[in-house]
């Protein structure tokens, strides 16, 4: 892959509201005094600010060090942290404190572990109902090496909406992500829709790392026919100069990822958010409630 040195330059449809500060600081605090870590500053989100503002924030469990070593992301990877058994209580309780509608909950990948994490999120889950029973909750997972055991431990979990990303195309997936799988990655989709069908299922996609129009189309279908119901498509950006990260091969734009939305829609998904800025977890409520209501409306059409 080559990179043009202009890259480095984002569009103008990147620029955005200079953030409250102040809200920064206080969400940042709260963090660490519950010794929580978020995906909004692990990978360098640039949405932080726009997501923080509204007092919305995507919580990492199980540590802030990956397994893994997947080359669009920031996360550090390495020898993972020991799992902090009062992390599920601690989550909760910012939730509480924050006063959120709907919450999303993430992890770095974790194949240290005989579970891979299922129960840690399920831990959560279960503390966010125990303290917020009226809170939504997205759970966005790694794919826990398709271990039925782990999947049933999350599905069981009973999480409104279950994410997780297929970030690419099928041809750049084994140099992008090199320890995961893109036949893996459906299959895990597919028995998320198969074990919970009340749950909605959803996945995300990064554009602008070399993938084709057709590329991408195909892999949409793909998703489409492992049951995935809400996608994401949004512009990559490298996280860091650093030799492992991925250089911006071009920058799309608002048109074409407008021109992938209704791709989308015309596939059967209930709900697309496609977009420079978007991440798998930006505005997630608008997508639940959005495919929420898209259901509700069906089953009052068939009665």
């Amino acid at each position: 892959m080559k990179s043009d040195s202009s890259l480095a330059t984002l569009p103008v449809w990147f620029r955005q509201e200079i953030p409250d500060m102040n809200k920064i600081r206080t969400m940042k605090e709260l963090f660490r005094e519950g010794r929580l870590h978020t995906v909004c500053e692990s990978a360098h989100c640039p949405n932080m600010g726009t997501c923080w503002k509204e007092g919305v924030a995507t919580f990492m469990i199980l540590g802030g060090t990956c397994t893994r070593a997947c080359r669009f992301c920031a996360v550090p990877a390495g020898r993972p942290d020991l799992i902090d058994e009062e992390e599920p209580h601690n989550v909760a309780l910012a939730v509480k404190q924050l006063g959120l509608r709907y919450v999303v909950v993430t992890s770095v990948a974790r194949d240290d572990i005989e579970d891979e994490g299922a129960l840690q999120f399920a831990k959560t889950i279960w503390a966010i109902r125990h303290l917020t029973p009226d809170v939504k909750i997205e759970v966005l997972i790694p794919d826990f090496s398709a271990k039925e055991g782990s999947l049933k431990i999350l599905s069981d979990a009973r999480p409104e909406v279950i994410s997780h990303n297929i970030e690419t195309v099928r041809r750049l997936s084994p140099y992008i992500r090199p320890q995961a799988s893109h036949d893996r990655s459906l299959r895990v989709l597919r028995r998320f829709r198969e074990l919970n069908p009340c749950a909605f299922v959803k996945s995300s996609l990064m554009a602008g790392i070399g993938e084709t129009t057709k590329e991408i189309t195909e892999v949409m279908e793909e998703l489409r026919e492992a049951g995935c119901q809400i996608l994401t498509i949004g512009q990559y950006l490298a996280p860091t100069r650093a030799k492992r990260h991925l250089p911006v091969e071009r920058f799309l734009s608002p048109e074409e990822f407008e021109n992938y939305r209704q791709k989308g829609l015309e596939m059967g998904f209930v709900y697309v958010e496609s977009g420079p800025l978007v991440r798998s977890s930006y505005i997630a409520e608008k997508g639940y409630q959005s495919a929420l209501n898209t259901k509700q409306q069906e089953i009052l059409s068939d009665g």
